[in-house]
């Protein structure tokens, strides 16, 4: 503070106010009472008090989000012209502020910018200032004090290089010598009030008279944490709380616990969790600021998700131990030559594929392997960009939507097999495996696992097979030289299995299998990181016995409040959160799930059934299931003709474009439960059937998009008794 002054302010914006500005003149923050002529001007009456902050953590909130933008030149839009770009200003989506920032560097008056937006003119003026920043580092020589006010607006390092034509290391060097550095303060958890002690820090940029409240406490013996970041679809709270056990485990081993996560709703960040915790970007730069004050003994990255994961590499370069799988084993899972070896030495078979960065090799080997194919990025976390193609077309719009996530890794082509898809999670100390259970998903391979019911124990898959995926789980572990956690994911067709994905951290199904099989599988991992054995710990090596309950998790969605999303399942996550059913037999378990979900019938007892060509054969049994339940079915041409040949009562109704009654006047009437609409695969077939799915659900009704979801909704109307659910005390399941 003693390079701050406070004084007394007036001026067209405040009657009276208080001015925070450094010695040197430049104001930091402003609090004060508004002018009469301001307020009179909106026609309020009443006193207005105002505060005009410093704009800079605007910089720190965009790297943040995790979605490959770090400036307000991370999307290019110099192609347009002046009237294009003045027509896209009136889009309303997340990449506006980049095109008002575009706008600001051409020149166009801020008025005109509000005028088109609505935006008011003083966050149009915020940004500004930083495209005056950009375009400074790209004209004026690189002082120390330009230096540093750029580095007190947030450009990280490699930004003002690419600006300045100087290297990231030039940079860096150059803050050494000028000593500008990151420091942290303490966030005011008690809004001045009286002293704060909670352990919360944020970082400002300063120089050698900047005062650091992180404290350095050089005698202890310390544990960097790395959270799972911004919460997103595919990565969120089941991170979250492998990062809490974590951290406890750690805690309780005798280690100062270190957090570095930049989402303060997560639970990783309450008070009592962690001994520090620094709310900061997940990125080299940012968390190499930390591990300079905190100088930890070593991290652990594979209970924050991918986004841990990939600061692996960046960790060893700062001198940082990986405390757990190496960094070298982590990008052999994902690596598909090196994979591909470990495979062929283990003797594990996988759904052949193929390494590919453009579309024409995409394509190439699509053809080759036969489509249908699984087309995804690599290093990516919920399915993100993943796609099922079927046809060349569909390779080359996939490709542009992968390519649009900025790859950096090469492009997967799998041959994808329609078979049961099973996960498990294990813990593995380097010469043997602990696996708490096998988990099975009720849809087939093609649905992303976070958007599928997950049943343990998994219930249709023989012994035979069951043994084979304990082996496989072995190899793989041992393979990639495991200490700690590994995720895995199989597909069995009949007795065979397949190995699709390998992950050598954590994944979101660690909180679930915890929880019905009663294995501390987070502690017990951390442990095995600081050198347990699982054995000493009292745990038979291998697959545990199977529970003598049911537990299903079913996901959940919020399709209803996200505008335009198409609801229909694939490789993509899209579901929001999940709930569990816990039961004694399945079929009431199930029913639990779904209720748990919100999904409550019957009501009307009315329902509509429109399925691609492929699956008439299969929705028959499925439709006859609903048919004896007392469900009056409407069908449209096709689908109908089927059920009407098969001997199930059917009112067929028309499509969308022709006349009413048609299946949206049945479905804005209110009186439909559930519609059953799977929509055929492929690019030119997508737009089809998304109508009548967004209007279902924005009415309230319940749309499926899966067969297999369909007939496990049949299967739990069919078998539960509704006035004789049981209850299972899921904190006694660890004595069961």
């Amino acid at each position: 503070m003693r390079n701050l002054v406070v004084g007394n302010l007036t001026d067209d914006i405040y009657a009276a106010a208080l001015s925070v500005q450094t010695k040197g003149g430049k104001r930091l923050a402003t609090f004060g009472i508004v002018t009469k002529k301001i307020l009179k001007a909106f026609d309020i009456d009443n006193e207005v008090y105002y505060a005009d902050l410093n704009w800079k953590e605007l910089m720190k909130a965009i790297r943040s989000l995790e979605q490959h933008v770090d400036s307000l030149m991370s999307y290019d839009f110099t192609q347009l012209t002046d009237e294009e770009l003045l027509a896209e200003l009136e889009i309303v989506d997340d990449r506006r502020i980049w095109k008002i920032a575009e706008a600001i560097r051409r020149g166009m008056p801020q008025s005109m910018l509000h005028d088109i937006t609505k935006i008011d003119i003083w966050f149009i003026d915020k940004l500004a200032i930083l495209v005056g920043m950009e375009n400074a580092l790209k004209t004026r020589k690189l002082t120390k004090e330009l230096l540093l006010e750029a580095k007190r607006m947030e450009f990280p390092d490699y930004i003002i290089a690419r600006l300045t034509g100087k290297t990231e290391e030039e940079i860096k060097a150059l803050r050494e010598e000028y000593q500008i550095k990151a420091a942290y303060k303490m966030v005011d958890t008690c809004a001045a009030e009286f002293a704060a002690a909670t352990p919360y820090y944020y970082s400002v940029y300063g120089d050698e008279g900047t005062e650091n409240e992180a404290v350095a406490t050089p005698d202890k013996k310390k544990i960097l944490v790395l959270g799972s970041g911004p919460i997103r679809i595919g990565q969120g709270i089941e991170f979250d709380f492998c990062s809490v056990h974590c951290t406890w485990a750690f805690a309780k081993e005798g280690y100062e616990t270190i957090i570095i996560n930049n989402n303060p709703e997560t639970v990783s960040t309450d008070f009592d969790i962690a001994d520090k915790l620094y709310f900061e970007p997940l990125t080299p730069e940012d968390v190499e600021n930390v591990v300079n004050i905190e100088k930890p003994d070593g991290a652990v990255v594979q209970f924050g998700g991918q986004t841990a994961i990939k600061l692996t590499e960046a960790l060893t370069k700062m001198g940082v131990k990986i405390l757990g799988t190496s960094a070298e084993n982590v990008d052999a899972a994902e690596d598909r030559e090196l994979f591909d070896e470990i495979l062929e030495k283990c003797e594990i078979p996988r759904p052949k594929g193929q390494t590919v960065f453009t579309a024409e090799e995409a394509k190439k080997a699509a053809n080759e392997l036969g489509y249908p194919v699984l087309v995804r990025p690599s290093y990516v976390l919920g399915g993100q960009g993943m796609r099922i193609a079927v046809s060349d077309e569909d390779v080359e719009e996939y490709i542009g939507v992968i390519n649009q996530i900025a790859q950096e890794h090469p492009i997967l082509v799998d041959k994808y097999l329609m078979g049961k898809e099973i996960e498990v999670d294990a813990v593995c100390d380097g010469e043997d495996i602990l696996i708490p259970g096998i988990m099975e998903h009720i849809e087939r391979a093609g649905i992303h696992s976070g958007d599928s019911i997950s049943v343990y124990p998994a219930k249709t898959i023989s012994e035979k097979a069951k043994e084979t995926i304990a082996e496989y789980t072995r190899r793989l572990a041992r393979a990639l030289h495991v200490i700690g956690m590994i995720n895995i994911q199989f597909i069995v067709l009949g007795d065979d299995v397949y190995v699709i994905e390998v992950n050598p951290r954590s994944s979101r199904t660690v909180p679930y299998i915890s929880k019905v099989t009663g294995i501390p599988i987070v502690p017990l991992a951390t442990k095995v990181i600081l050198g347990y054995k699982l054995k000493d710990m009292g745990y038979e090596p291998g697959l545990q016995p199977e529970a003598k309950h049911y537990a299903i998790k079913m996901p959940v969605f919020s399709f209803e409040k996200i505008r335009g999303a198409d609801i229909s399942l694939g490789p993509e996550m899209k579901s929001t959160g999940e709930c569990l059913g816990i039961a004694e037999t399945f079929n009431e378990a199930l029913y639990k799930a779904f209720i748990g979900a919100g999904i409550r019938l019957p009501k009307h007892k009315n329902m509509i059934i429109t399925v691609k060509d492929e699956d008439k054969q299969d929705i028959i049994p499925i439709a006859r299931r609903f048919e004896a339940l007392g469900y009056r079915i409407y069908a449209t041409l096709g689908t109908a003709k089927v059920l009407k040949e098969n001997g199930i009562k059917v009112i067929r109704t028309n499509k969308l474009e022709q006349p009413a009654p048609n299946l949206m006047d049945l479905i804005l009437g209110h009186k439909i439960d559930v519609v059953i609409d799977t929509p055929p695969q492929g690019v030119e077939h997508q737009k089809d059937g998304f109508v009548i799915r967004r209007n279902a659900i924005e009415t309230g009704v319940n749309v499926l998009t899966s067969l297999d979801t369909a007939e496990a909704l049949a299967t739990s109307l069919e078998n539960t008794d509704l006035n004789n659910l049981s209850l299972i005390d899921i904190a006694t399941i660890a004595r069961r």
